[in-house]
């Protein structure tokens, strides 16, 4: 944004783009791919009423299974980076809309397999799967077995199937809405008297401004817009939530938490005991808030003063070349190997790096079994959060490596709860780092303070948010409709709770939990705050440990899909089964503020 304009994809120089070509070296080859799932699908079809013929008959079984899964997973994943870089090019849009296609035809096609694969005799399977030919079966067959209780008839499964596609309407038509047809409408902000767009990615850096005038005028054009169209995107979540209510029911599940928890052997307790053990450390957060109003000088704190940096005087301008490098050295502690990957990642075709026109928002990592594990960012070298959201998200991106290189394909993929844990490890390392660099007192408070917000939107935050989730779902559940007007009244009630007595809010402040793209992907958002807590306990762990502390986080990271979260945590040295790593965390939030009470 050096010149103030937002460039088309066309535009951006291709050393700032990520290459694909590990994927396909071309929309040719990729097109080829597409084609050849069919074929794959009825090779898997073939098998039907087969299954428990033989082992032999269920081993090729498998590895039909196998062949066009790979093949579909690397065609819809080229597909779906296209669209989230530019979701402006049609052709882009079109092959993720036929990838989408494709996956829910192969999906409606093999819905036996799961139903007939589970009515072998358990004693027979398990006696199968055994045998040193199953390897790269067996976890995923016992995984199927575990869910044998939730799924339905062949004929069930393939309805099911069927409307993968229509479930997902809600999702993109939110996405389309805000990041394409809002994202053009929410007009500008005068900043030293010259006018600069505001989008959704750069609404985060006006909120990060010293003037106080800027962050106003950004916050108000901002959710008035969405204001605008509040009750569009109220219909649009409850539509989520109510497809969230009807897989539930349709598969037996108590509630629709229990069914987001179960597959990953989750207790409801461990979202329940989050949202306790936050509630009983709302008193540091609300001593934080205070903290922040005398830091910055206000009579009221206003909801648009809470992202501001409190040190004003600190020159945060990183380039993104300078951010890998700090990463680099950051760290160092879990060895060379792991730092020179991601660094040479992050400089060559892994990462696509700034904003563009028609790009997805935020940030993200997304690997699969073949390829790169690819990174979006929308980096400015202007505000050091995001060498923090670098070192994130490469954290996703080496666990995906190491997952991949040493699991087989059917079970390496990691669950997100997981995955927040090695990207907020990678995130501490970081501030450690820099908070042992700091050269003035001056750039230790602007760390300490930069570092309480991070905890505070990973730990607090997403806790918020995921008791939002959890009570617009008890409502279905319980025979409420969700109306823009009843969503607002939750999440105000929420927003007072968590931000206690000293933040005044905007009459529409409450507009902000229609805007979280999380929600459309139901209780995803908790395992941010679980897996910060897991994070901090690791990070200490291994930085205060020696070999055997970073083999035990190697050896999580490299656990794939091979064991259950919990189980894997608790490999790598935590149990988060148990309050305590919650609470350290907030302990360790409340050492930190304590630490800035004295600076400031």
């Amino acid at each position: 944004m050096a010149n103030n304009t937002i460039p088309s994809r066309k535009d951006v120089p291709a050393k700032d783009k990520w290459d694909l070509s590990s994927l396909f070296k071309s929309d040719t080859e990729w097109e080829e791919a597409l084609k050849e799932v069919p074929s794959l699908t009825k090779k898997v079809v073939a098998f039907k009423g087969r299954l428990g013929e033989s082992a032999e008959t269920l081993l090729e079984a498998m590895k039909a299974v196998e062949a066009v899964s790979l093949k579909i997973e690397t065609v819809y994943h080229y597909a779906s980076l296209l669209d989230a870089a530019d979701a402006n090019d049609s052709s882009s849009t079109d092959k993720n809309g036929r990838a989408i296609m494709a996956y829910t035809q192969m999906g409606a096609e093999l819905s036996f397999f799961d139903p007939e694969l589970q009515s072998i005799d358990e004693k027979t399977l398990r006696e199968w799967i055994s045998r040193p030919e199953f390897a790269d079966y067996k976890i995923n067959i016992e995984k199927l077995l575990y869910l044998k209780q939730y799924i339905l008839s062949e004929k069930e499964e393939r309805i099911l199937s069927l409307q993968g596609q229509t479930s997902e309407t809600a999702d993109t038509t939110f996405g389309v809405l805000t990041n394409v047809d809002m994202n053009e409408t929410f007009g500008t902000v005068t900043v030293d008297g010259e006018e600069k767009p505001l989008t959704e990615t750069t609404w985060s850096v006006f909120l990060h401004s010293q003037n106080r005038k800027i962050r106003e005028e950004a916050y108000k054009k901002f959710y008035k817009k969405y204001e605008e169209h509040q009750h569009t995107i109220a219909s649009l979540y409850a539509g989520s939530v109510n497809q969230d209510i009807f897989i539930t029911r349709a598969r037996g599940y108590n509630s629709a938490l229990e069914r987001a928890l179960y597959s990953n052997k989750v207790p409801v307790s461990v979202y329940h005991n989050l949202i306790d053990c936050i509630h009983k450390n709302l008193d540091t957060l609300h001593d934080y808030y205070s903290l922040r109003k005398k830091a910055l000088g206000l009579e009221e704190l206003r909801h648009y003063d809470v992202y501001v940096p409190l040190v004003k005087s600190v020159d945060s301008h990183t380039t993104y070349e300078e951010a890998v490098e700090i990463c680099r050295k950051a760290l160092a502690p879990l060895g060379k190997e792991y730092t020179d990957r991601l660094c040479d990642g992050l400089l060559n075709g892994w990462a696509d790096r700034y904003e563009n026109k028609g790009k997805r928002s935020g940030a993200f990592s997304s690997g699969c079994y073949i390829g790169n594990p690819y990174i979006l960012l929308n980096y400015k070298e202007d505000v050091i959060r995001d060498v923090f959201t670098m070192a994130h998200e490469g954290g996703h991106s080496m666990h995906s490596w190491y997952s991949v290189h040493n699991n087989p394909f059917m079970c390496y993929d990691y669950t997100i709860f997981e995955a927040e844990v090695a990207s907020t490890f990678n995130e501490e390392l970081v501030f450690e780092y820099l908070l042992k660099n700091a050269e003035s007192k001056e750039m230790k408070t602007y760390l300490l303070s930069m570092r309480a917000d991070d905890i505070l939107a990973t730990l607090f935050r997403q806790t918020m948010f995921a008791e939002f989730e959890l009570k617009a779902h008890e409502l279905v559940e319980n025979g409420t409709p969700l109306t823009a007007e009843l969503l607002r009244k939750i999440y105000r009630e929420l927003l007072e709770l968590y931000f206690g007595p000293e933040m005044h809010f905007e009459e529409n402040s409450d507009m902000e939990g229609l805007r979280i793209p999380h929600f459309y992907s139901a209780f995803y958002v908790y395992k941010y705050a679980t897996g910060i807590s897991a994070a901090l306990a690791l990070a200490k762990r291994v930085l205060n440990g020696g070999d055997k502390e970073r083999e035990d986080y190697f050896k999580f990271l490299k656990s794939g899909g091979s064991r259950y979260p919990i189980e894997s945590l608790k490999v790598a040295g935590v149990d988060m089964e148990k309050t305590e790593p919650v609470q350290s965390a907030c302990d360790e939030f409340k050492k930190i503020v304590d630490e800035l009470k004295t600076l400031l």
